[in-house]
């Protein structure tokens, strides 16, 4: 893979498994086992069934945003790297 590809194809990779990670709408649309349901749709159900308990779901979506934020952390070098390499040399 080209150097200065790296960075941008790991940020359109993540960009799209933040996409997938939070989608609502295509797994309500196609999954029809509550077992089966995505975070998304779990912290709905739980909201719709408890009430707005606000510190449970905080809590949830914190454990929802926590696998975005450490994949980015993982792969910070990667895109300081790419930065670097794309710069005006001279």
């Amino acid at each position: 893979m080209l150097p200065l590809a790296k960075s941008a194809v790991l940020s359109v990779g993540l960009f799209q498994f933040m996409a997938a990670w939070t989608d609502f709408m295509g797994p309500l649309l196609y999954l029809t086992e509550p077992g089966s349901y995505t975070l998304s749709l779990g912290l709905q159900q739980f909201q719709s069934q408890k009430g707005t308990q606000w510190g449970l779901m905080m809590a949830v979506s914190t454990m929802m945003t926590l696998p975005i934020i450490l994949l980015f952390f993982f792969l910070q070098k990667t895109f300081i790297q790419g930065i670097t390499f794309s710069g005006i040399k001279g």
